[in-house]
């Protein structure tokens, strides 16, 4: 996806932020732990001598030092773990902590873009501020089943509504845990306030934490990035275009609200194209709905309806208005 130069730069910006701080962490926790022992200090000054004189020899084509060099630095990298954790500190106290492991908060891998900066594209050019504060909300660390009640049974699914989110929410778990091995799609459908989001938001935040791209959309908002992407010129053509090719080509697209946007022929041609490209890529789409399956089917195109009745687990929740329980 291609960004503008001031785009680009605040990411790299981030990035740089990101490795200034974990050399000044680093530098802390070296100097907290040089205090308490002081012959780690020592271990590590006569490694640099070594290394040091080793140079030197080697500038003058002596490559004898680097056997000797090799088994001084495991020595006394052995030591210095045996220390830390001696004296009480984690064995990798002194070891750069990233925020992204793959990358060392660079941001490439090798020559190629880290998963971590293609979600920072995502997130500056889809503005998603609103779901990185959702998901600190919205996770399955909150998730309660007390919303749910257990009193009665729901004709529809067979269950009591607790039952039906318990049901429901280990089809999301096995979503998550064989997102890499096995493609599949999710439909959440049900009345209004009985969790669908907030389920899509909790589905998102463990993909994210998993080193996937995520991109979340009201289906108003993936309907006027595609209308702009089909009519737009000049500016806005630009970057629909770059929105849309990712919308494609994200590891997992959430599509929320479908059926609040204003339905028409284009809205059914457009929606087609969507699902039908991503799942010709094997590339996962969840989709929340207050419709039926009987009203997806009425309003949407019968095109639509057999690509996500044959390609999505459907996944209904009942219940009472969540939100208007946590107001009593």
């Amino acid at each position: 996806m291609a960004l503008k130069n001031y785009q680009y730069n605040k990411i790299l910006r981030e990035y740089d932020m990101k490795q200034l701080k974990n050399k000044h962490d680093l530098d802390i926790r070296t100097e907290e732990v040089y205090n308490a022992i002081p012959e780690l200090k020592e271990i590590d000054d006569a490694v640099v001598t070594c290394a040091v004189q080793s140079a030197k020899l080697m500038l003058m084509g002596d490559d004898k030092p680097l056997p000797a060099l090799k088994k001084v630095t495991e020595e006394a990298s052995e030591k210095r773990t045996a220390l830390l954790v001696k004296h009480g500190y984690p064995a990798d106290y002194l070891q750069p902590a990233y925020h992204c492991p793959d990358c060392k908060d660079t941001g490439y891998i090798g020559t190629e873009k880290c998963h971590c900066f293609k979600q920072a594209i995502v997130d500056i050019v889809y503005s998603q501020s609103n779901i990185k504060t959702a998901i600190t909300r919205e996770n399955f660390e909150v998730f309660s089943y007390d919303f749910y009640s257990e009193d009665y049974v729901d004709p529809s699914t067979r269950l009591s509504p607790r039952d039906n989110i318990k049901k429901v929410v280990e089809v999301s778990w096995d979503f998550i845990h064989k997102f890499d091995e096995e493609y599949n799609n999710l439909l959440l459908y049900g009345n209004t306030g009985v969790g669908k989001t907030f389920l899509a938001n909790c589905i998102a935040r463990e993909l994210l934490d998993r080193a996937h791209t995520v991109i979340y959309l009201t289906a108003f908002q993936l309907f006027d990035i595609l209308e702009k992407n089909k009519f737009g010129k000049g500016e806005d053509n630009y970057e629909s275009q770059n929105q849309f090719e990712y919308i494609l080509d994200c590891d997992l697209l959430i599509i929320d609200d479908l059926g609040t946007e204003l339905n028409n022929s284009f809205v059914n041609v457009q929606l087609y194209l969507c699902i039908n490209e991503r799942f010709l890529r094997r590339k996962a789409t969840i989709i929340s709905t207050n419709l039926s399956l009987d009203n997806i089917n009425t309003i949407y195109s019968e095109r639509v309806f057999s690509r996500i009745a044959s390609n999505y687990s459907l996944l209904k929740i009942v219940g009472d208005d969540i939100r208007l329980k946590k107001l009593f």
